[in-house]
């Protein structure tokens, strides 16, 4: 592993070395295109509206203002990209007269909704309003938050945090929301692994492999499915070709940690042609044990290659393809750290196809896209005992998942008083099969059909409202296995959710938006029948087939408002649950495991807090940021206890400064002691962290972005509360240095 590591900074240094020598070969400074993006229609600004430089994902997103900035295009003309909800797509050639920054008007139709374009999740008709908070990442952003994991990625933006042990596993939490209550999808679909059922249980993608990424915070029941109470994630790929330029492009990407002596490399090429494209990845990462204060955790290794191949069709009113994807994962638990002669280490492998087809027609339902996702899911986690000189290996426990989720959705146009709004289908379903020695459930076998309906009434220029409901029919049916051969129960529910919403823009920059929904939660196989250690999760859990489904009722409330030097953010919820399932911990250890005793247990919930952001922009060049969120869990029975696993009030300060040919930042990440615990879960106590980073841009046989960045400089010795490691010796990641190059080839 040592000798592996240096041999990745080797040839990190090198690939370092020979691009600033490209660079200053081809002495091309670059220049600094300014400009505004305005509406076709009546030449109002369009914010929030994606400009980049086709065929790369380097690009920004407009302010309030429809203003944008790109730094250091090169002197040769480049092709502009415009695309975003509601809009057509534009493109747009700039070609400098001269080194001076160039500023640009750039006119868009509208397009009021383009099926094979929507990149606001929260929205089916992508129009552009907004009813609850939500963040989105693309190009240079997403590469500046390149991790192991997406937990580790998106772990410190506001209102999201981090269910850990070790980096593999790393899962988000949304508000305090874990486990199914957060939909991981891929392209609006359900991924079909299990990493929503258990601690140690591993998200099937690896992050270098997306090129968007999107959140939503609060319920997104109504598009996904009745568990979406705490919000959806979307991770993207180019994996279907959308757009695409003649002949042959790629990407190729290289990335080195200090903390986990971790090496990765990811390569894409595709292939355009006039009326069709074909595409193809690779990402590979190989890493060891992470580095703390105290010394490295055993059982934080991994080793994981994701790949996929796909094709892409664009003709007068049909446009979609398919693709098919590999991931293979191989990664320990920190399990068994006192004794280095035994380990825990899980090996899965996904198998992925997905689709999507979008159509357009003539009529009143002029619009529709149909996507669909398959995958099959082989999931082993094993307990290892070194025995003369080799690894004795027993398969305690697997998990086999055949998974489909597919999705028809049909857009009308405006009539009387509606806006354009969406009619959608859904059915997804899967079968999973447990098993093994220390199987603690049975398998499951579960079907979901759903119908939505989603309308936006404009009631003037300022403001426009926004409802829509959804119905749900799911059956369940528990699957025998050696451990449980006389389960035999089935349980059948219909789930009717829904969502009202307004949006209010009362004056230039100020945008104010509300959303009250309902919510309808059926119970995991796990939370009913769990009788027995969880080897991946380090715990005995035990279930109840009493638990009753969960019912929630939950509002947003955001206020944003800004100009071209402030912006601030402030959102609040509160979410009020009957029949809250809660992971509690007994205080109690098993003795036959030695493991401890968590119990699934159902009592009315309250959730309330918040987030607020604020970003000053004094100079163009220079950016400086601050956010904060809190999260208040309780039971709202008589006895008002806290509940387990809410992360505490937490807050981030960051300063960048971009001189054209790349920035540097610095960024503080406090929080607080968490004292808000539940019975028999631990204080943790609360900690600031110290990072930087260096960025260059280089222009120059392709265009270049590479990224230093130090995590935890202090090597703070701290824990996070979420953190599942039960032995809390041992602290979170010490003191870590990373280094990221990618090369973007026209």
């Amino acid at each position: 592993m040592k000798n592996s590591s240096i041999k990745i900074k080797y040839i990190l240094a090198l690939i370092l070395a020979v691009t600033l020598c490209k660079a200053e070969a081809a002495n091309e400074p670059g220049f600094i295109l300014r400009g505004k993006v305005i509406s076709a229609n009546d030449s109002a600004p369009v914010p929030f509206i994606t400009i980049m430089i086709e065929n790369t994902n380097i690009g920004v997103s407009t302010d309030e203002n429809g203003e944008f900035q790109l730094n250091n295009l090169p002197v040769e003309s480049s092709r502009i990209l415009v695309r975003g909800m509601g809009y057509q797509t534009t493109r747009m050639e700039v070609s400098p007269l001269n080194m001076d920054d160039m500023y640009i008007e750039i006119m868009v139709p509208p397009s009021i909704y383009t099926l094979n374009e929507v990149i606001f999740t929260a929205s089916p008709t992508a129009s552009g309003f907004r009813y609850q908070s939500d963040l989105s990442f693309v190009g240079e952003e997403l590469q500046k938050r390149s991790e192991v994991s997406f937990g580790e990625m998106l772990d410190g933006e506001p209102g999201i945090a981090m269910r850990s042990m070790g980096s593999a596993p790393a899962r988000p939490v949304i508000r305090g929301m874990d486990g199914d209550r957060i939909l991981i999808l891929e392209h609006g679909e359900r991924m079909g692994d299990v990493s929503e059922s258990g601690a140690g249980h591993s998200l099937t993608m690896d992050p270098l492999s997306a090129n968007r990424l999107e959140v939503v915070k609060g319920p997104a029941s109504l598009m996904y499915g009745s568990s979406a109470l705490g919000g959806v994630i979307n991770l993207m790929t180019s994996d279907i070709p959308e757009d695409w330029n003649m002949g042959s492009t790629g990407i190729l990407s290289a990335q080195g940690a200090t903390v986990n002596n971790m090496g990765a490399g990811f390569a894409r090429y595709t292939l355009g042609m006039q009326n069709h494209a074909f595409t193809g990845r690779l990402a590979y990462r190989n890493s060891g044990n992470i580095a703390t204060p105290e010394g490295r955790m055993p059982g934080t290794y991994m080793n994981n290659y994701d790949a996929a191949t796909g094709f892409g069709i664009q003709r007068e009113n049909v446009s979609g393809g398919i693709s098919l994807s590999l991931n293979n994962q191989t990664y320990g638990l920190p399990e068994h750290m006192d004794d280095p002669y035994e380990q825990v280490e899980v090996r899965q492998q996904r198998y992925g196809m997905q689709g999507r087809l979008n159509f357009d027609r003539k009529g009143f339902f002029d619009k529709a896209q149909l996507r669909f996702n398959a995958s099959i899911l082989r999931q082993e986690e094993l307990e290892m005992e070194w025995e003369d000189g080799y690894w004795d290996e027993d398969v305690e426990l697997y998990h086999h998942k055949n998974a489909f989720s597919t999705t028809l959705t049909v857009q009308h146009k405006p009539y009387s008083i509606f806006e354009r709004g969406a009619i959608g289908l859904n059915l997804h379903g899967h079968n999973l099969d447990i098993g093994g020695d220390e199987a603690y459930t049975p398998g499951e076998n579960r079907l979901n059909a759903g119908i939505f309906i989603y309308q936006e009434v404009p009631i003037s220029q300022k403001v426009r409202m926004q409802a829509g409901t959804r119905l749900d029919i799911q059956h369940t049916g528990a699957v025998v296995n050696e451990v449980f051969p006389d389960v035999d129960q089935k349980r059948n529910a219909t789930n009717f959710t829904g969502s009202a919403g307004i949006n209010y823009r009362p004056l230039k920059g100020l945008e104010v938006g509300g959303q009250f929904a309902r919510s309808h939660r059926n119970p995991m196989v796990e939370e009913l029948f769990a009788n027995g250690p969880h080897l991946c999760s380090g715990v005995y859990e035990l279930g109840s087939t009493d638990l009753k489904d969960e019912i929630g009722h939950g509002g947003d409330l955001f206020v944003s408002w800004g100009n071209r030097f402030i912006q601030f953010e402030v959102s609040g919820f509160l979410n009020l649950f009957d029949n809250f399932i809660i992971f509690e911990p007994k205080g109690e250890i098993d003795p036959a495991s030695n493991l401890p005793i968590f119990e699934y247990m159902g009592d009315k919930a309250r959730f309330y807090g918040g987030e607020f952001t604020l970003d000053i922009r004094p100079v163009n060049q220079l950016r400086l940021s601050m956010s904060m969120d809190y999260v208040n869990a309780r039971r709202n029975s008589s006895s008002r206890e806290y509940l387990p696993f809410i992360p505490p009030f937490r807050f981030r300060a960051e300063t960048e400064y971009d001189f054209g040919l790349g920035w540097i930042s610095a960024r503080i990440r406090s929080a607080a002691t968490q004292n808000r615990v539940a019975p028999e879960e631990n204080i943790t106590d609360g900690y600031t962290l110290l990072g930087m980073a260096l960025g260059f841009r280089i222009n120059g046989l392709g265009n270049h972005v590479i990224i230093l960045r130090g995590d935890n400089i202090l090597n703070t010795k701290y824990r996070d509360h979420l953190s599942r490691v039960e032995d809390r010796h041992f602290s979170m990641p010490g003191r870590n240095i990373n280094l990221a190059y990618r090369l973007y080839l026209n």
